[in-house]
């Protein structure tokens, strides 16, 4: 595990000593290997709640949530069964609540008949602390990658444009995934300089894909991240407006860790 923590580094570390705002572009930071190796995830989901959870989906109404577009308006994504579906050009949806540190579990599903490839082909994301009425903050790949190439350090279970995932767990379009996530989110001083890095580990299908990694900011399409002050932010679903059939979410839950 540690070879992709020092190759990511490294490669992060060139990327920012060529940095310049005039000249950066998208594939300055997209990285193609090493290739995470490919692991056969379990066949089950756990999936209960635990009694001190809160319940953010409950597949019933999203009366947790809100669009990130506008806060004060409901989130106008799609109910239907005990799941909810992207409505591509509402936008991101993200929690009333804020947290700080947590444990969560959420539940997705690429659709069968996905098309387009690359970052086009089921693309979301996870923003583990949302940041602004835009895409900031701190994204967990969400994406078809069981048979689909993209760059490492964006396909799924990476943290975006800054760690590969530790092994490819992807199910096939069609079938239910999971992510389960401890998140400590960062802390900063009173200047607003960074006091301790925000730290996640994360299991897709039950299989380790980020182990304690320390992100150096918040991640960024183009560019090299960074670090700007917040407090307890909510967590974000994002709409990528991309052209594939969109994504659908079920069974999400939390615990907060702040109090332990």
């Amino acid at each position: 595990m540690k070879r992709y923590h020092l190759l990511s580094t490294l490669l992060l570390t060139a990327a920012v000593n060529g940095y310049s705002q005039n000249t950066a572009k998208p594939q300055d930071t997209e990285f193609y290997t090493p290739v995470p190796e490919v692991v056969n995830p379990a066949k089950t989901i756990f999936s209960d709640a635990p009694p001190d959870a809160i319940v953010l989906f409950n597949g019933k109404n999203l009366d947790k949530w809100v669009s990130s577009k506008d806060p004060s308006k409901p989130a106008a994504w799609t109910l239907s069964g005990n799941y909810v579906t992207v409505k591509k050009g509402t936008g991101n949806i993200q929690t009333k609540d804020v947290f700080t540190d947590y444990q969560l579990h959420l539940e997705f599903k690429i659709p069968k008949e996905i098309t387009g490839k690359g970052q086009a082909r089921g693309n979301s994301g996870l923003f583990l602390a949302a940041n602004g009425t835009g895409d900031g903050g701190y994204e967990l790949q969400i994406m078809d990658s069981y048979n689909n190439q993209t760059y490492t350090n964006g396909q799924a279970g990476s943290i975006y444009k800054q760690h590969p995932p530790l092994a490819n767990a992807n199910r096939a379009p069609g079938e239910w995934q999971s992510y389960d996530v401890a998140w400590v989110a960062p802390d900063f001083n009173d200047d607003g300089s960074l006091k301790s890095p925000a730290r996640v580990t994360a299991f897709l299908n039950g299989v380790l894909v980020q182990n304690s990694f320390e992100l150096t900011g918040e991640t960024a399409y183009i560019g090299k991240p960074v670090y700007k002050k917040h407090g307890a932010s909510p967590i974000k679903l994002q709409d990528h407006g991309d052209p594939s059939q969109p994504i659908s979410f079920r069974n999400i839950w939390i615990r907060n860790l702040a109090q332990y």
